[in-house]
């Protein structure tokens, strides 16, 4: 039996409505992870048209109840943020799992897909590591210069926002750097990333 793929995407959009936090888009107030999750969609059309199901389904599942365990609840160090980040992507791979086994998914289409969320076999070097978890993370990383990086450059001093730029580049592939380059962005977002680039 195939993977139901519809019946998975509609359990997990239904997590993402619980979302308390919201965003306006075009003067309507939606759950903040249920927009992370269509822009997910929307990249990954991008990037991969035609992506098979086990990506399709890993992309929108990214933040899956994320906003349950706030970045608050562990101490606001780099060890802190290294340890919520983990518990949270192996959390989220758990849930999904669960969801994918629901809809039809075998278990090892299942494990895959937990696999995708919790990074796991993200490559370690060019030609290294598995082709589908490097679709995501440029998926992520093209989110995030779209949808968030505006908001979280205001925070933080040039130097550190080059930084972490230039980390976001390394993490990319060829396809995901492309689509980065031809992104409609702020003035401010392009000259970062120019200086980034440079440096």
């Amino acid at each position: 039996m195939a993977p139901d793929v519809s019946k998975a995407l509609e359990l997990i959009d239904t997590a993402h409505r619980e979302d308390p936090n919201t965003i306006e888009i075009k003067g309507e107030k939606v759950p903040y992870e249920l927009h992370y999750a269509q822009k997910m969609t929307k990249f990954l059309d991008l990037h991969t048209p035609n992506a098979g199901p086990l990506l399709v389904t890993a992309a929108r599942a990214q933040h899956f109840r994320r906003w349950e365990v706030p970045r608050d609840s562990y101490p606001r160090t780099k060890a802190g943020y290294f340890a919520w980040r983990t518990f949270l992507k192996n959390r989220q791979a758990e849930q999904v799992k669960q969801i994918c086994v629901e809809c039809s998914y075998t278990e090892e289409e299942a494990g895959k897909v937990a696999a995708l969320i919790a990074k796991e076999d993200l490559k370690k070097g060019e030609g290294k590591g598995d082709a589908d978890a490097q679709v995501i993370e440029d998926v992520a990383c093209l989110v995030f210069l779209d949808d968030q990086f505006d908001e979280f450059e205001k925070g933080h001093d040039e130097e550190k926002i080059i930084g972490i730029l230039q980390k976001t580049w390394v993490k990319m592939g060829k396809r995901g750097q492309e689509l980065a380059l031809a992104m409609d962005l702020s003035e401010r977002a392009k000259e970062m990333i120019g200086k980034a680039l440079a440096g």
